[in-house]
């Protein structure tokens, strides 16, 4: 499989406390729309530091496992139990406590953000 020989890049996630698994394509396509940020504008240059700050580069070993350096087991609070977790074009890996929390603490929104998100009327293309 292409994407277990490329490797895999580990990030801290934007939005939550947990990380994101990128394969290496989706990670450089990424990078391609990241580089067309006009560098000498400061939000930019910030937003790029802080997305990258703590990237991993990581590789499957023989036996199929991924080594999650210390810093980011850290950040994101992994102890013990992990889920791992689709997020369409990438992965996330959350301890399980915390997921179970996020799932928990977005239960009560989660209609009203379905019906925002997905249920626009006018959008032929959308999912019914």
């Amino acid at each position: 499989m292409p994407a277990l020989q490329n490797g895999f890049v580990l990030k801290r996630a934007v939005f939550q406390p947990c990380l994101e698994l990128y394969p290496m394509s989706e990670w450089e396509t990424l990078m391609q729309k990241m580089n067309k940020l006009n560098r000498f504008k400061k939000k930019n240059n910030d937003f790029i530091r802080r997305f990258t700050a703590g990237v991993k580069m990581v590789e499957v070993d023989s036996a199929g496992r991924l080594l999650i350096p210390k810093d980011l087991m850290v950040f994101s609070g992994i102890s013990k139990d992990i889920v791992v977790s689709s997020a369409i074009n990438i992965v996330e890996i959350w301890d399980k406590d915390k997921y179970e929390q996020a799932i928990d603490d977005a239960a009560d929104d989660f209609a009203d953000l379905a019906e925002e998100v997905m249920g626009q009327d006018d959008d032929t293309d959308g999912i019914s």
